[in-house]
């Protein structure tokens, strides 16, 4: 059965590799190689000459690498490259709905005095 949805098909073509496996890229050139020669460069644009290796894209052109270095989506990938990962119990905490503790609260400086009750 074909996809019907022109929307998720266009949302497929467009996947890029996950943040996880760009930072393997950059800490590893063996990684990288491997991904590089699951392609044939004849099937991609400028024979797989320019590529990105942050946003993990190739180019026709070196001139249209060097003019994706200096665009805003590049250097926004580059930020989330640094950005370090969360602690995974905030991560779970956040999908069980869960509040994290920030430590103890201060008392209301405002607050009335204790009321005996008459027995």
């Amino acid at each position: 059965m074909g996809v019907t949805n022109k929307r998720t098909l266009t949302k497929t073509r467009r996947k890029l590799r996950d943040i996880d496996q760009i930072k393997e890229d950059l800490l590893s050139a063996k990684h990288l190689s491997q991904y590089k020669n699951s392609k044939a460069p004849e099937d991609l644009p400028g024979l797989g000459r320019h590529y990105c290796v942050e946003c993990a894209k190739w180019f026709d052109t070196e001139h249209t690498l060097v003019a994706h270095r200096r665009g805003k989506p590049h250097r926004r990938r580059v930020k989330q490259l640094r950005e370090e990962p969360t602690e995974l119990t905030e991560a779970e905490a956040a999908a069980l709905g869960k509040r994290v503790d920030n430590g103890k609260r201060d008392a209301p400086t405002d607050t009335i005095g204790d009321v005996e009750m008459a027995t």
